[in-house]
């Protein structure tokens, strides 16, 4: 059989700031550099709107709705957490061949690169000649291979705002009332969200004056003693923690019993349960807040970088895979720290779906509760500069395309 010409792009687990802008750097590439003949499909709710054939057709969006889309935060096409199950195998293949599919784009973090694995391994073993690309994004940082992730920039960039405001508003208020405050982050297994968080502190004193990080095992003794000598000596006390903080036996301080469709154990709860310990155990007025969906989803504080490394990823999806590489990624590679220089490079799949990249212990100062100048170096050029979407009536005018059903 002739080799299948068309595409297929779809986007998985969480959303990103600039999950969006990665789609639309990758359907423009398309349609500037596919043959014409080639269509690029798009599926809604990720592999599950492969299985369920909700497909739509992404080759003949326009440069005005391309624009909109990467000024959209969120997953246009929707996503999924799901892995594939013995009964779905043969009907991804009759789809793949109902369409003509040669090249599966799934945009996604640690689970979509494991999903690229399983959607290959079954292709070869329907006997579909079909090229899997995992193009990454996260808003956790911890695709194995990678310098940065995409998403990533602008979940810093909006962790390290907050803490710096929130940390004035607790300064001013600190002789009176509230002493302690905790911001919880995402980060199941590494903590870059909460290091990044230690950008928003320039000088002694600045909040964060505490990071709690998974790479770290929590000791609550030492903990509660950090924050009595903050408060003492500057009067409150700010604390960035991840949600998957654990203690010394390496289980999670917080998770709830739920799971999600992947397996993993809901976290979150780990901000009220530090706050109760500190009001037990020294008696200060402690505020708290989870921020979830804030941090992944506030494309009008994007970082001017992680836009523009989200757009080139897609692009060289499409690049490198018209160019012949075969069941890839392409991740972002520093080639330069000063100023801030990356590339994007092909890496195979078994390089993504490797063990979860954790925060170094050098990028913490040596007692671990802080951002070294090392770490400081690493994150800072990320969150680099803004790029807002359009406003309306003093509210970010997000807007997405009608995408086409196909019939």
């Amino acid at each position: 059989m002739d080799a299948p010409r068309n595409a297929l792009y779809a986007q998985a687990g969480g959303v990103t700031a600039v999950l969006n802008v990665t789609a639309a750097g990758l359907i423009a590439a398309w349609q500037q550099q596919a043959p014409a003949e080639a269509r690029l499909y798009g599926a809604r709710e990720g592999i599950l709107g492969v299985l369920t054939r909700r497909l739509v057709d992404l080759s003949a969006l326009t440069a005005a709705e391309l624009n909109d889309l990467a000024h959209s935060p969120s997953a246009a096409l929707g996503t999924c957490r799901h892995v594939l199950q013995p009964h779905e195998h043969s009907v991804l293949v009759d789809v793949l061949r109902q369409h003509d599919i040669g090249t599966f784009f799934y945009n996604g973090g640690g689970g979509a690169a494991r999903a690229c694995q399983d959607v290959q391994a079954i292709a070869r073993a329907g006997g579909y000649p079909l090229n899997v690309v995992h193009v990454p994004k996260t808003i956790d940082n911890d695709i194995p291979g990678s310098d940065t992730c995409p998403g990533f920039g602008s979940a810093a960039k909006y962790l390290a705002t907050s803490l710096r405001e929130a940390s004035l508003d607790l300064a001013a208020m600190a002789g009176t009332s509230s002493k302690v405050f905790i911001l919880e982050t995402m980060g199941r297994y590494s903590g870059w969200l909460t290091a990044a968080c230690g950008l928003a502190a320039r000088h002694p004193g600045e909040g964060p004056h505490l990071l709690l990080l998974p790479e770290r095992a929590f000791d609550e003794a030492e903990f509660l003693r950090r924050v009595q000598e903050a408060v003492e000596r500057y009067g409150h006390c700010s604390v960035a923690a991840s949600e998957g903080l654990t203690g010394h036996d390496g289980q999670v301080l917080h998770a709830s019993g739920a799971r999600d469709a992947a397996g993993d154990r809901q976290l979150g709860g780990v901000a009220p349960l530090l706050a109760a310990r500190v009001t037990e155990a020294l008696g200060y007025k402690c505020h708290w807040s989870v921020a979830d969906y804030l941090q992944r989803s506030a494309r009008h504080l994007a970082s001017a970088t992680d836009v523009a490394q989200a757009r080139a990823t897609g692009a060289a999806a499409v690049t490198l895979a018209l160019q012949g590489e075969r069941d890839f990624s392409p991740v972002i590679r520093r080639t330069n720290d000063n100023p801030y220089q990356w590339e994007i490079m092909p890496v195979p799949l078994s390089v993504v779906t490797g063990p979860e990249r954790r925060v170094p212990l050098e990028f913490l100062t040596p007692d671990g509760y802080g951002l070294s100048a090392e770490g400081r170096a690493c994150l800072a050029p990320l969150i680099v500069g803004e790029d807002y979407p359009p406003f309306k009536d003093g509210l970010p005018d997000y807007r997405l395309p009608e995408f086409r059903s196909l019939p």
